[in-house]
């Protein structure tokens, strides 16, 4: 769980990429699969940055100046191998198959693999 002050997010929506900037109009989209991008405002707690994060499925909601994100599956990057990626897209087949070719995607932007 994360409880942060942030710049930006990106998420992917189901049907595409969605960026969320502080004061965005309320809007509630299902999540698909891809990366969670969070800019990470400077705060007391120290200095932003950005964080990444696989998800896949769920919603997200903007409602005042709060976003929440409910994801069936998250997975922090560095937990995110490409070996293991690979595996999974082998086994996958239907609709996992495309989470399962972004998730090698991503373990490769992660990584270093492309």
């Amino acid at each position: 769980m994360l409880n942060e002050e942030v710049k930006y997010v990106q998420l992917p929506a189901w049907d595409g990429s969605m960026g969320f900037l502080p004061g965005r109009a309320p809007i509630l989209a299902r999540l698909g699969a891809g990366e969670l991008r969070l800019d990470i405002a400077d705060s007391t707690k120290g200095q932003g940055g950005t964080r990444s994060l696989f998800v896949n499925g769920g919603v997200a909601r903007m409602e005042g100046n709060e976003l929440l994100v409910l994801a069936e599956k998250a997975f922090a990057g560095e937990s995110v191998s490409i070996a293991d990626a690979e595996a999974e897209l082998q086994k996958a087949s239907g609709p996992e198959a495309e989470a399962a070719r972004a998730k090698v995607a991503y373990a490769k932007k992660v990584r270093g693999g492309i």
